[in-house]
């Protein structure tokens, strides 16, 4: 939503200025210092003194709340004459007025509530999700943007798809939205064909997802640019984490006419995005020159055969060696 052509309606309508000059912040009470404005003493700037009776936290956490993009507020906080509060990147968004009455903001700072933010302890908000943890609220910020409970965007890289939960939603979603093949097992054996192999720019072939070791894997396929020359690349990735990511590994071949290349990996995790890892070269890439010559015939159609294998490799308990458990 553009913001700059969002138009608040005044709460101030039909209340005389006397009754509008009384209204303050619902959970604060309005005094002479605690909040001042750019300049510091005590000019025009309203204050807001000490906090009646703190309320409950997700009530706090509702006063805290940017009333325009309805994200958690955090330092510097803006309130108007009035004590109607507001982030920082609103306040430029809205030329200077409040959102809730129409008043000047000018450059009041709401010293009060960045205080009683500070004091704040505030679950994750992946909660509902399983997160367990329990942040100061300048903190939580930090942990959302990395915690292991918030959801995964789609993997799909044929179009920008925005939709994002859980791992079974996803798979789900790959199924029965995008029409993605899935399979069963850790051994693949796929065949990809142009009929054109001249225009290689951003040709996206299928995603396939594989279910082995009870975790699912997306192998992409793709024709792209890399600096001037034409490239294909294939590449894996795991739905999950990271860290779980590297407990695996993969391999990738493709040839014929008594030549071959291979490619032995770890997956990438679909926390990195199918353009990253792509542009980090992680995985089998081929010049079009040598898929051509794979391709055979009269290089004028690509064929290629791309087979593969995933494998988990447990920590040997004694050595701490890792030991490849191979899917027959």
């Amino acid at each position: 939503m553009d913001l700059d052509s969002i138009e608040c309606i005044p709460s101030s309508h039909g209340i005389d200025d006397e009754e509008q000059e009384s209204v303050h912040h619902p959970f604060v009470k309005i005094g002479s210092a605690g909040c001042n404005g750019g300049g510091g003493g005590g000019g025009g700037g309203v204050g807001i003194g000490a906090v009646h009776g703190l309320p409950p936290a997700t009530s706090v956490h509702e006063l805290l709340e940017c009333p325009v993009c309805t994200n958690s507020m955090y330092p510097p906080i803006h309130q108007c004459h009035n004590g109607h509060t507001l982030c920082s990147t609103c306040k430029s968004r809205v030329h200077n007025r409040c959102p809730t009455c129409r008043q000047e903001l000018g450059d009041i700072r709401c010293l009060a509530l960045e205080k009683v933010a500070e004091s704040l302890e505030l679950p994750c908000k992946y909660y509902s999700l399983g997160c367990p943890e329990i942040f100061p609220y300048y903190s939580k910020l930090k942990h959302e943007a990395q915690c292991n409970f918030r959801p995964y965007n789609c993997p799909y890289a044929g179009s920008e798809c925005s939709v994002v939960g859980d791992i079974p939603s996803l798979v789900a979603h790959l199924r029965d939205d995008h029409k993605v093949d899935m399979h069963t097992g850790c051994t693949f054996n796929h065949r990809y064909v142009k009929s054109n192999p001249r225009e290689v720019e951003n040709a996206t072939w299928m995603l396939t997802v594989f279910h082995c070791f009870g975790q699912y894997f997306c192998l992409h396929f793709e024709a792209f640019q890399l600096g001037m020359a034409p490239v294909y690349m294939a590449f894996l990735r795991f739905m999950g984490d990271e860290n779980e990511a590297r407990t695996y590994s993969y391999s990738l071949e493709v040839g014929a006419n008594g030549r071959k290349l291979i490619w032995e990996g770890t997956p990438r995790s679909i926390r990195d995005s199918h353009r990253k890892v792509r542009d980090s070269h992680d995985g089998l890439i081929i010049q079009r020159n040598m898929a051509l010559f794979f391709s055979g015939g009269d290089r004028k159609e690509l064929k290629l055969r791309v087979t593969g294998r995933i494998w988990k490799e447990p920590q040997n308990q004694e050595t701490g060696a890792c030991i490849p458990n191979l899917c027959s």
